[in-house]
């Protein structure tokens, strides 16, 4: 058998396991310790590290999605000067092509991760991400070019790399993380979106502070002109590049992260390759061109003892025909789109909270006032009951488990829906904020942590990435119907004196996707303290050595590929 050579990166924060065990010849014995090695490491700084580099990627995410309602505002401000806000389809628009652009990453970068290996594509979601950023605050109207339109363009390319890190953030780190914690670790992960709204408003506070003087001189929003005008036209450019930063510092780290132990087992088997393009790196040169023939070999010595079957269409086609693996993904795809439904929707009520906390918009003295309750209305908010519910389910998911959470979740939310919908009109202002607050809490200590983290578990190597970006994309999807269809029923009817006159069946309508919510939880298994293998059912094979008779038989050691 060909010699194995070492595979490419590593670095502080993601270990190169597969090369610890590279004097093992066969390839079962190696994986099998390798994997084991990940599942039953304790838990360290090493951990620790490897959530951060993932979590500021979804730290960047959030906050250029969290941006883009204060953007709007500032954007009507200096570009609408008459009325002071943007036209409502404009307003929509922007705030719908991020989502546009992240369902064809999510599906994109799904599939690719999956065809090319995660090393390849992580790292090229955050440069998206930073070109869109740069493209966006350097934007500007011209006679000829709408400053919407452009905006609209950069946010849709934006919401690709957004989109692209969800299945690869989750399924990296669900392959790196240990068993015993990976819930942890994955929710860590995604709870950096709170941090990331936090720290978008915050951004947006102290923007509006250090501009006060010029925002002052304003008497509102309509006649924000002269010096007051490109203030805020300095602030919006300043809070969307900031949101580069991040994604700048955690590219290094991205670029050179090792592949994954399971993929390069399982579906890459290509070793002699990697080994090649580090030493070509380190001398310069683009790529290795390792011998034609070693490599050979050794990949067909890999195939001949492990026969996990090998991505294609007809096998994926196969594998999801199969009732239960088709249920799988119908529950993790499903229970994402009825949650993106109703989660975008409760903010539709941010108004009447804001108002109940005494941080409105309405009849403001100046542009700072306006401003300046705009950013501590949207830190409220993120606070009341978001924040605090992404780290309780952090402390918890490897204990009460994924889908105790994301059922119980479901059910409370299909409960305070029902209220919030069939009492809206007799609620007082005070009801509706402790409902409010409570639906957020249970929004993130629920269903939208656990439906990012189930489909970086329950999947075979081989189709995670495209299965996780699958289930993404029906969320984001979700998120748009339940924006641009559903929401806009609430002003059916509308008069002068009620401009929402529907907004209490909408809450019905909302209700009634948590309540098959609960439905399709049904279909996922609990994930908590089980290895990926056993979840997809790729259990690890035994070494060939104690195979009885293995060294005079062509037999390959096989695993249950269901």
């Amino acid at each position: 058998m060909a010699a194995v050579q070492k595979t490419s990166g590593g670095n502080n924060a993601y270990h190169n396991f597969h090369n610890d065990f590279l004097h093992i010849q066969d390839p079962n014995e190696r994986r099998r310790l390798a994997l084991a090695e990940i599942d039953k490491a304790p838990f360290g700084w090493y951990h620790v590290r490897a959530c951060i580099v993932a979590g500021i990627g979804f730290f960047t995410d959030s906050y250029d999605i969290f941006a883009v309602s204060l953007l709007n505002v500032m954007l009507g401000i200096v570009y609408y000067p008459k009325t002071g806000t943007l036209p409502t389809s404009s307003d929509n628009a922007i705030k719908l092509a991020t989502s546009a652009g992240t369902v064809v990453g999510q599906l994109t970068f799904g599939y690719l991760a999956d065809h090319v290996g995660r090393k390849k594509m992580y790292g090229l979601e955050l440069i998206i991400i930073i070109f869109a950023t740069l493209g966006q605050a350097l934007s500007s109207g011209s006679p000829s070019v709408n400053v919407v339109g452009l905006i609209i363009f950069w946010r849709v390319l934006l919401g690709v790399g957004i989109g692209g890190d969800y299945p690869l953030s989750s399924i990296i780190t669900s392959e790196f993380a240990t068993t015993k914690w990976r819930g942890a670790m994955m929710g860590a992960v995604f709870a950096m979106q709170g941090i990331g709204q936090l720290v978008c408003a915050f951004v947006m506070l102290f923007l509006t502070l250090g501009f006060r003087e010029a925002l002052s001189a304003s008497s509102g929003p309509s006649n924000c002109t002269g010096y007051c005008a490109v203030s805020v036209d300095k602030m919006w450019r300043t809070l969307i590049g900031f949101g580069g930063v991040p994604a700048c510092i955690a590219l290094y780290y991205r670029l050179t992260i090792p592949e994954t132990p399971r993929y390069t087992f399982d579906v890459g088997r290509d070793v002699e390759k990697a080994a090649d393009d580090v030493k070509a790196y380190m001398s310069g040169k683009p790529e290795g061109h390792p011998d034609d023939v070693t490599r050979i070999q050794a990949r067909d010595a890999a195939q001949e003892q492990l026969a996990i079957p090998k991505a294609s269409w007809k096998d994926f086609c196969t594998h999801y025909a199969k009732p239960k693996n088709g249920l799988l993904l119908l529950g993790t795809a499903g229970s994402w789109f009825v949650l993106d439904v109703a989660f975008y929707g409760l903010s539709l009520n941010n108004a009447v909270i804001l108002q109940t906390i005494g941080y409105s918009t309405k009849g403001v003295s100046s542009t700072y006032q306006y401003m300046y309750n705009t950013a501590i209305g949207n830190l409220i908010i993120v606070l009341a009951g978001a924040v605090p519910g992404y780290w309780v389910s952090v402390a918890t998911l490897d204990t009460l488990g994924r889908k105790t959470i994301q059922m119980g979740g479901f059910i409370i939310l299909t409960i305070l829906f029902i209220v919030m919908g069939f009492a809206y009109n007799h609620l007082s202002s005070n009801g509706l904020l402790a409902i409010y607050v409570l639906a957020q809490f249970f929004f993130n200590f629920g269903p939208n942590m656990t439906t990012f983290i189930v489909p970086g578990e329950v999947f075979p190597t081989r189709y995670r990435s495209t299965s996780h970006g699958i289930s993404a994309a029906s969320g984001k999807i979700g998120s748009i119907i339940g924006q641009g269809a559903i929401s806009t029923l609430r002003t059916r009817g509308a008069t002068k004196d009620n401009a929402n006159p529907w907004m209490d069946h909408v809450l019905e309508i909302y209700a009634l996707f948590m309540l098959l919510g609960v439905g399709t939880t049904c279909f996922i298994p609990e994930t908590k303290r089980k290895t990926l293998e056993e979840l997809s059912g790729e259990d690890q094979p035994a070494p060939l050595a104690v195979v009885e008779g293995s060294a005079a038989s062509n037999d390959k050691v096989t695993v249950d590929s269901s």
